[in-house]
């Protein structure tokens, strides 16, 4: 059986995250041998429909005369840390169509979300213990499916973090303000996001301006998980499920 690995993301106009994303596949690389290939693809802001990357990824990786039927197995590994419309919709949906394209030449494989995996917690652990703080704050983007938000809650609650959402209620200020009229004055906010990009310009951005509201509030702010030895034998650890 020959096997490739496909890591998506969402996909940015900066070029930061796709630079990061690179970074990841050669970091999983490391975690097999020679034969094995693993490549890079976007949800969004590509110019090709997610299932149009994924053939063009397989015919890269089998060549264009695929061997004896089923095996040929490509493994997509979703990079996303909720389990939003994109994760539990969108991407099975353009792996459908991809399968349908592939026929019986290769069989594809969606795997686990990253977000799902239970060793993820420890990453953002080693996060919170880097840095003194008597409140902190896990700040990710949110998702308008019901219920996805369910895993960042337990996650804070773990870690001993509240939460705050980018694209929804409570929102990172109004988490603010209710830390500060409880009495904290050293708070830390933690981007529950995967690499740096617009959105963590714009948190960056958004705690500058809380430094002027609250001046008495010492505010730090940690970084986005970002491309890791730690993180790549995650992913890999979640194409072997």
């Amino acid at each position: 059986m020959s096997s490739a690995y496909l890591l998506l993301s969402h996909g940015s106009r900066d070029r930061r995250p796709e630079i990061a994303m690179q970074q990841l596949a050669s970091l999983v690389c490391q975690q097999l041998s020679s034969e094995h290939l693993v490549g890079i693809a976007a949800l969004e802001m590509s110019p090709q429909p997610l299932h149009e990357q994924i053939q063009q990824f397989a015919k890269s990786a089998f060549g264009d005369c695929p061997q004896s039927q089923n095996e040929n197995r490509l493994k997509i590994v979703p990079l996303f840390l909720l389990p939003g419309v994109h994760v539990m919709t969108d991407i099975p949906a353009e792996v459908a169509l991809a399968q349908q394209a592939a026929g019986q030449d290769m069989i594809i494989e969606l795997q686990p979300y990253l977000g799902s995996h239970p060793n993820l917690e420890k990453l953002l652990a080693k996060q919170i213990a880097a840095i003194k703080a008597e409140a902190w704050i896990l700040l990710a983007h949110g998702s308008r499916r019901p219920g996805s938000q369910k895993s960042v809650e337990a996650m804070a609650a773990s870690l001993g973090a509240v939460t705050a959402y980018w694209a929804g209620p409570p929102s990172l200020e109004s988490r603010v303000k209710e830390l500060v009229t409880a009495g904290y004055r050293e708070i830390a906010i933690l981007p529950y996001f995967l690499f740096a990009g617009g959105i963590t310009d714009a948190i960056a951005t958004s705690i500058e301006e809380l430094k002027l509201q609250f001046s008495a509030v010492n505010f730090q702010l940690a970084q986005p998980l970002g491309a890791s030895a730690e993180l790549a034998e995650l992913i890999w650890d979640l194409t072997q499920r």
